[in-house]
């Protein structure tokens, strides 16, 4: 079976540490990746981007597009897609796709960097944290 770990955390809290606290828990957290990925367990993961860089596509027909990753308490994250897009509008294009074959659904459309088990990553450019050089991960 598969489990979905989502990680939530004060914003705020991880965009204040410095740059070597912020590659410090990156180690920290890799180094907890290599032994899963050793064990067997550990798929993709993602760090999500900034909320201010979200955007929630809803509403009847095409639905709106609204700033931020918001969604109604009533509602609860059951599943993801990860995409490969060029732009922010293609994303949400995709999304709408989605939608029309669910329009009930909410989809948040937000920025992530993708980390594969024993592949060198780049990290998102444009980030709160700035542009950084390419990582491995494990």
């Amino acid at each position: 079976m598969f489990y979905a770990i989502l990680a939530y955390h004060v914003e705020q809290t991880i965009q204040s540490l410095t740059p070597q606290q912020d590659a410090a828990l990156m180690h920290d957290l890799l180094e907890v990746n290599a032994r899963l990925t050793r064990e067997g367990k550990l798929g993709p993961a993602a760090r999500l981007g900034a909320t201010a860089e979200a955007v929630t596509l809803r509403g009847p027909g095409e639905g709106i597009v609204i700033d931020g990753p918001f969604a109604e308490t009533k509602e609860q994250l059951l599943g993801l897609y990860v995409l490969d897009c060029a732009t922010q509008e293609a994303a949400i294009a995709a999304a709408r796709d989605l939608r029309r074959v669910n329009p009930t659904a909410v989809y948040e459309i937000r920025p992530i960097m993708l980390y594969l088990p024993g592949a060198t990553f780049p990290v998102a450019k444009g980030s709160s944290r700035g542009d950084f050089k390419e990582a491995a991960s494990g």
